[in-house]
């Protein structure tokens, strides 16, 4: 009997964990979901007779050895920093791992290992990285069969409130790991745009004024992922003179997001005592140390105030901790999806091409909503590509070895054909 194991049960696994227990049955195969919080994973897997839910905390080196060793596919949900203890596990035990993460310079080291082992790492399998991968290199290897050269390679994508659950002053909600929604963009970005290379510092990253339509949404406002340059060999396209990824959010998340990066409230170095402490009197507090006053957040005041300027009741109660970390705290409970909220997933590649001495633009767009807050769109797009690579690795359907991202027409067009057939699909135009 075959085992998968998962490390995490957090937001985004919801999806992942009843796609493989669905299969668990026809496939004779069985499902370990382990988080630190065993209440968490017990409530994804539910009553299904051949998964189980257990409690781990994954420093816990022999108990984390112990599971990896047992199984027969590793997929990892816990945030990027500690896949590279469960990598190690994965090359010692030899088993293949999947995440939903970049490929770090970690990760990117063990490349001769995972060779020398015969093994899978299959990395970016998630949305943003994943499905945009899977789905850009199926039209640039379509374009480069008709003899097309590209000139131009931009791919959005953003995890948005649905309209019909948007009502803060934000437009956003939280559907993701919310730690990510506060350091989003502190490495700054570099991408390429009319043949020159442009870098952009954190605190420019949201100062831009750029927007994309999308076909029934209307306009979104984006900002660069860090680096897009890296992707440029992986594509192919040095013959773009433009190649941007972007996350995708609505232009008052931008205009407010960029205020609260000058306001310092994403720092993560000074300290706060936040023992007895409201929401209120952190706000004080710190706006009187950087001299921030009404004048200076009139253009965001209704955004603050929706988040707590004037919370005197909600208490924080967290130690001595960063502003970045109050922020989360105040992220969770303000913006957060309520039970009948739905979020909504946006992809949209824009494509230049040469065909026949003809330029012509494609565009390819996604547009996924959630069900409520927790079959999010989010955990959909993020779950079911790791899953159904789980599923024909196991079945050896899958069969290429090393470190990859799924760029390669053999994992990216089953696992595209599934997921269309389970309600991921893109419209081209």
């Amino acid at each position: 009997m075959k085992h998968i194991v998962i490390f995490g049960a957090g937001k985004s696994s919801t999806f992942l964990i009843e796609y493989i227990i669905a299969q668990l049955p026809a496939n004779n195969w069985q499902l370990t979901v382990l988080d630190i919080n065993q209440q968490a994973a017990q409530a994804k897997i539910g009553n299904a007779p051949l998964a189980r839910a257990l409690p781990l905390n994954v420093e816990n080196e022999p108990e984390r050895k112990s599971h990896v060793s047992s199984s027969d596919i590793v997929i990892s949900l816990l945030p990027p920093a500690l896949h590279y203890k469960i990598a190690l596990d994965c090359i010692e035990f030899k088993k293949n791992l999947l995440t939903a993460s970049y490929i770090d310079p970690a990760i990117e080291k063990l490349r001769a290992d995972i060779d020398r082992e015969g093994l899978l790492f299959l990395c970016e399998m998630g949305l943003d990285p994943g499905i945009d991968h899977m789905s850009a290199m199926k039209i640039i290897h379509g374009l480069e069969e008709k003899k097309a050269t590209i000139i131009s390679f931009r791919s959005h994508c953003g995890g948005l409130v649905a309209p019909e659950s948007d009502d803060n002053p934000w437009h956003y909600k939280i559907s993701w790991n919310p730690r990510n929604v506060i350091l989003a963009g502190k490495a700054g970005a570099i991408y390429k745009e009319n043949g020159k290379e442009i870098q952009l510092f954190y605190e420019q990253l949201f100062n831009i004024k750029t927007v994309v339509n999308i076909e029934g949404i209307g306009p979104l406002s984006y900002y660069p992922n860090r680096d897009s340059l890296s992707y440029i060999d992986l594509y192919g396209l040095h013959s773009a003179k433009d190649f941007i990824r972007t996350t995708l959010r609505y232009p008052a998340f931008c205009k407010g997001w960029q205020k609260i990066i000058e306001f310092k409230l994403t720092d993560e170095y000074v300290q706060y005592e936040t023992n007895n402490k409201t929401i209120k009197q952190f706000f004080s507090e710190h706006f009187i140390k950087y001299g921030i006053n009404k004048i200076k957040y009139k253009e965001i005041t209704e955004q603050l105030y929706f988040i707590g300027l004037e919370d005197d009741v909600t208490m924080i109660n967290k130690g001595k901790c960063s502003a970045a970390d109050v922020m989360q705290f105040i992220l969770e409970k303000k913006l957060v999806l309520r039970p009948q909220d739905k979020d909504m997933i946006v992809m949209q590649h824009e494509i230049d091409y040469v065909l026949n001495g003809k330029v012509n633009t494609l565009k390819s767009s996604l547009v996924v909503k959630g069900q409520d807050n927790i079959h999010t769109a989010m955990a959909k797009t993020v779950g079911l590509p790791l899953g159904i690579a789980a599923k024909m690795i196991l079945q050896e359907n899958i069969k290429v070895k090393g470190l990859h991202i799924p760029i390669i027409s053999e994992i990216y067009e089953p696992v595209l054909k599934e997921l269309k057939m389970l309600g991921v699909q893109f419209n081209e135009s």
